[in-house]
């Protein structure tokens, strides 16, 4: 009996010798000065197991860039592999094809050659649009952020991420593709108008050799004429009701640079494109709130808590997630795509991507959240024991500089890796 009681106490100590009370949790945070006046959330737990510690882990926060972990976790479910048109060929001279949401077509970081490649077929090209098409701005986002590359408008089919390439150059500025351009003494670098295709630049705001991005206004039209320089060749806008043809899904297996420019560079269009992706394959038409609902719906029974999710990418203010949950969400990214596939896609602390904001930390693999008032890191790290961790750090409604807020939770998370060896 006497052992039998032994043995409980050593495994309750042991339990209790992992887990970090929320009182000396708090304690740590308010020894951080960058952190001490913020809201911070924090939630960590085996990548397989139950939750070990928390603070503030049940209250809804602003995730951010967060987001786009369950934009991740849907993608990985809903897709072996990703569809970058849907086409049927017709008496061997045309090429009809549809939207997929696919956003690598041309792209100026992310190109896929492979789709490029089929687009330049010598068959006439048909066009077969979406009729009913998302709005070009998510709900939440800020009007006037609709002139930078985090904003680029949402559309069934993006053809150069819906972005033009602006190089300063000696003479002056080469857009691709090419728009109305004129020069400003404006104080601004390059900038689009609001309701139209036309951009200003100010040739002593940058230097030359420099390269911007920026947004153009979409349409079904744009795309065909756009599509048709590319290619040199005809592009037809079809509305005509072509369910007489076999249409086949066109796949060119980009699904690594897509989630890598997902995660590691935390691409805001990708993101977009993805949630629209989903819609699409889920029969939902490109309404990303019904794939949100649908994801929603199929995760319930694990979440911890529901969600206030209304965009892929996370430039919303109207996303709100708990702690807990963005750990949750961890722990199925890692039983869905395993530990190698983590280390190969997400950032790599002072190594890759995002993260490499984050210098004095070692072996963490996670992604950043940022919007203004707000900064989030929420991944995994494996220990010197081999054991591996999910974790979620949020830090809300602060004034400090974000790198301050980022040395905080540099020195946050180096506590949490010390006492959890």
């Amino acid at each position: 009996m006497r052992l039998f009681f032994l043995l409980v106490f050593l495994s309750t100590s042991f339990i209790w010798g992992q887990r970090l009370t929320e009182r000396r949790l708090a304690r740590q945070v308010d020894k951080i000065p960058a952190l001490a006046q913020a809201f911070v959330g924090l939630a960590l737990a085996p990548v397989q197991g139950t939750p070990l510690s928390g603070l503030q882990e049940d209250n809804y926060m602003t995730p951010a860039s967060n987001t786009k972990l369950l934009t991740f976790l849907g993608a990985l479910q809903t897709f072996d592999s990703l569809p970058a048109l849907e086409y049927a060929i017709e008496n061997d001279s045309l090429l009809h094809f549809k939207p997929t949401g696919y956003p690598l077509l041309y792209h100026p970081i992310y190109p896929d050659s492979l789709l490029g490649a089929f687009l330049r077929s010598p068959k006439q090209l048909h066009y077969h649009p979406e009729v009913e098409v998302p709005e070009p701005l998510g709900p939440g986002w800020s009007w006037d952020d609709y002139s930078y590359y985090y904003a680029a408008e949402r559309s069934p089919f993006p053809i150069y991420g819906n972005t033009v390439q602006a190089v300063r150059e000696e003479e002056g500025v080469a857009l691709s593709p090419a728009f109305p351009l004129a020069a400003t003494t404006e104080n601004l670098g390059l900038k689009r108008a609001r309701a139209t295709n036309h951009f200003l630049y100010n040739p002593s705001q940058w230097k030359v050799g420099d390269t911007l991005y920026r947004p153009f206004k979409t349409s079904d039209t744009l795309f065909v004429r756009l599509l048709g320089q590319a290619t040199k060749g005809a592009v037809v806008l079809d509305t005509t009701d072509r369910s007489d043809l076999e249409w086949k899904p066109f796949y060119t297996h980009q699904e690594e640079r897509l989630y890598r420019g997902l995660l590691q560079d935390s691409d805001n269009g990708i993101a977009e494109a993805l949630l629209l992706m989903m819609a699409q394959a889920q029969g939902k038409g490109f309404a990303p709130e019904s794939a949100i609902d649908s994801l929603a719906s199929r995760w319930r029974a694990w979440l911890p808590d529901p969600l206030e999710w209304v965009d892929g990418s996370g430039v919303s203010r109207y996303n709100m997630v708990t702690p807990q949950t963005l750990v949750a969400v961890l722990q199925h990214i890692y039983s869905t795509a395993g530990w190698e596939n983590i280390q190969s896609l997400f950032p790599q602390s002072g190594v890759s991507g995002t993260l490499t904001a984050y210098p004095n930390l070692k072996g963490v693999y996670a992604k950043t959240g940022t919007l203004r008032h707000n900064h989030n890191l929420s991944g995994y790290w494996e220990s010197e024991k081999g054991k591996r961790y999910a974790f979620s750090i949020m830090v809300n409604h602060f004034t400090t500089p974000t790198s301050e807020i980022r040395a905080g939770i540099s020195t946050l998370l180096q506590w949490l890796q010390q006492k959890l060896k």
